[in-house]
């Protein structure tokens, strides 16, 4: 099951990686986004806005190094099969997910304008966390548990009484 959810993630993270780049492509080259999807005009509203770049590097270039990163997880993940790769790739989406509702309500409630690419952003990180939860449950220590939760302690080990 962890192997499907890391190949779930690979494959999320190369859609998001391709809807980044498109993004970025449009980006640098001035070119207007193609964005008529049932009155959902509001891409080239969201991608010139002055919340569409951070200390002066486009979201979407942001986007480009996230997908990548997780890409590069999800795939060392699928050859090596390590626990901290897989810890790694959880914190990664939990901080993409953070970012995705942040930027999601940025252009809800300040700019005003909706984004398809950029919600299909957004889905693509919550997919890519919740497949990252799944991989490896985070498991909280519990010593304070009362004792009668924690299992019994193993006994003595008794012999069997030789044949006659």
């Amino acid at each position: 099951m962890k192997r499907i959810g890391v190949a779930f993630i690979l494959i999320l993270a190369f859609f998001g990686l391709a809807d980044s780049i498109y993004l970025t492509q449009s980006e640098l080259s001035g070119a207007p986004l193609i964005c008529n999807i049932q009155d959902l005009s509001g891409c080239n509203v969201v991608a010139t806005s002055q919340y569409s770049h951070i200390f002066g590097i486009p979201l979407a270039e942001f986007g480009v190094l996230f997908y990548a990163v997780i890409f590069i997880l999800a795939a060392l993940e699928l050859v090596i099969f390590d626990q901290i790769l897989r810890r790694a790739l959880q914190a990664f989406a939990l901080v993409g997910l953070i970012a995705s509702l942040y930027f999601s309500l940025v252009q809800i409630f300040f700019i005003g304008a909706f984004c398809i690419y950029c919600a299909a952003s957004a889905i693509i990180e919550l997919l890519i966390f919740i497949f990252a939860s799944l991989i490896e449950p985070i498991r909280l220590n519990m010593r304070h548990a009362s004792p009668a939760a924690s299992p019994p302690a193993p006994g003595p080990h008794l012999r069997m009484p030789p044949s006659a």
